[in-house]
């Protein structure tokens, strides 16, 4: 479901995908391309949240902004399985991993991954081209020119399923 509170409102893109159970609240912004997949929240009632071009936010993951803070997803990024994002920005090309969780005020740079079911505090702001890992997560290493270079590819493969999901996904009759 889509929602509009108060005078906050969706701004989504045409070409954007949003699966049936995902919920969008408020201030929320597709931009072109972006995917928010099954049983996502989106809450932009307190602040903009924006998703970037080309960028996904898969099954199960909530997203919510606090007064102040804003919550920014760069271009071709991949937020993973029941990821939590709260007020906080994610560079381009950057992978948050499954069951991550990214609190108020932090950034992370460009070209990163966030470890699956890592916890990155409040305020805490990382580089371009890190891997994070741990609760709470520290930098464990920088990621190859190839690494980063292929963060990329998750957007292209998403764009893909969101089309072929809007041809083909019907709901399915007993027969």
């Amino acid at each position: 479901m889509i929602y509009q509170i108060d005078d906050r409102t969706p701004r989504i893109a045409a070409d954007a995908f949003v699966a049936d159970s995902a919920t969008l609240i408020g201030s929320v912004i597709l931009e072109a391309g972006a995917s928010v997949w099954f049983g996502s929240v989106l809450r932009g009632d307190n602040d903009e949240l924006v998703i970037g071009e080309r960028s996904n936010v898969q099954d199960g993951s909530v997203l919510h902004t606090d007064p102040g803070l804003k919550l920014v997803i760069g271009r071709e990024v991949t937020i993973g399985h029941c990821v939590m994002l709260h007020g906080c920005t994610i560079g381009d090309g950057t992978l948050v991993g499954i069951g991550a969780r990214v609190l108020n005020g932090a950034q992370i740079g460009a070209e990163s991954i966030v470890a699956a079911g890592s916890l990155v505090p409040e305020r805490k702001r990382f580089p371009d081209g890190v891997m994070l890992m741990g609760s709470p997560a520290k930098v464990v290493r920088e990621l190859s020119p190839a690494e980063r270079k292929g963060l990329h590819a998750y957007s292209a493969v998403y764009m893909k399923h969101a089309q072929d999901y809007r041809a083909t996904l019907k709901p399915w009759v007993r027969g």
